[in-house]
């Protein structure tokens, strides 16, 4: 490497924005690799880190490079790195963890403690340069394009979540028609799940799910009820299985009631602050719950991938693309609620 600085999208003061900074390109350890990034997706974790609301205020460090949802190319190893090699596509676990917890000397490495994400504890992608431990490097196969495996990330957020329970031949309600809501759709469906059904109150955020996964359907729950759904679809107990995407209660209530007795909820929605819960419902249905953080090291990417190599298509939720020096209008896109995935290009 001769370059010595780099572009990056960094969080420099405390308040509202992001700014295109000039940063020193990451020196790498011998356990780590530098990544020219060639794109990068825009989260939700992003906007708040934008807003600079009270999460993101009580978590992020200032300064800060952004970002964790990336594709590109390894361009220098460490020297104790190998099964990797330069040149090589790739993408990458955004979740960096510790060995020394239970849980990781278990293998469970989703579930240490210590985890520490790539743009909010340690600096991140939104930069021509990224530097990352080589065990979080995912290989990216040749027939997975680079803004596929940009949002690899989130979409490993909807595959961990809807595989959290069977469902070949179940009937599934998911709410909250977010980007990783309809990818979680479009799982489900690719999984084997009878009925799909998404209910939102965005008739925007409908419109592209429907446009995503054509055999879905959907429900504006301002507009329609759920029963009268449950009716038409002919089930006679209700819905097999939730994935509770949106962090809003009145859905989580309303899946709740739409559950067979023994139904199942994944929960990757993240309520704001504290919220009441009829507990003796949950009890009294006897429904089992699940959260969901993340991505299971590795075992999620391994099956995200199979599953785009063997005909699972999410590229339609990309609605906006725009080169790295437009990112305030990328923001303003993801921030209206009208976009899907909004992917920046650094190339």
């Amino acid at each position: 490497m001769t370059q010595n600085t780099m572009k990056a999208l960094a969080k420099s003061k405390p308040e509202e924005g992001l700014w295109m900074v000039d940063a020193p390109v990451p020196e790498i350890g011998p356990d780590e690799v530098l990544i020219r990034i060639h794109k990068t997706g825009i989260c939700g974790t992003d906007i708040h880190i934008w807003n600079w609301d009270e999460w993101a205020a009580a978590t992020v460090p200032v300064p800060m490079i952004t970002g964790h949802e990336f594709a590109g190319v390894i361009v220098e190893m460490g020297r104790n790195v190998t099964g990797l090699s330069l040149g090589q596509r790739c993408s990458g676990e955004g979740h960096l963890i510790g060995s020394d917890s239970r849980q990781s000397r278990a293998g469970n490495f989703h579930l240490d403690p210590g985890t520490r994400g790539i743009g909010v504890n340690e600096q991140g992608a939104f930069a021509q340069y990224l530097k990352l431990p080589a065990f979080n490097v995912v290989p990216l196969p040749d027939d997975i394009p680079d803004e596929i495996g940009a949002i690899l990330d989130p979409l490993g957020n909807a595959v961990h979540t809807a595989l959290s329970f069977n469902l070949l031949g179940e009937d599934v309600l998911i709410t909250g028609a977010g980007p990783i809501g309809i990818m979680a759709a479009a799982v489900a469906r690719h999984a084997g799940a009878r009925n799909v059904v998404l209910t939102d109150i965005n008739a925007d955020r409908l419109a592209l799910a429907e446009h995503v996964v054509p055999t879905l359907r959907c429900v504006d729950v301002t507009k329609e009820d759920l029963n009268d759904v449950i009716h038409a679809l002919g089930l006679s107990e209700g819905f097999d299985v939730g994935l509770e995407m949106s962090g809003n209660q009145v859905a989580l209530d309303q899946m709740i009631e739409a559950l067979v007795m023994g139904g199942k909820i994944a929960m990757l929605g993240i309520p704001p602050g504290q919220s009441p819960v009829n507990w003796s419902r949950i009890v009294f249905k006897a429904i089992t719950i699940k959260g969901v953080y993340g991505r299971e090291m590795f075992e999620t990417w391994y099956k995200m991938i199979a599953m785009l190599q063997n005909g699972l298509d999410v590229s339609r939720v990309i609605t906006h693309r725009f080169n790295v020096t437009d990112f305030a209008t990328g923001f303003a896109e993801m921030k209206s609620g009208r976009s899907g995935k909004v992917v920046l290009d650094w190339t």
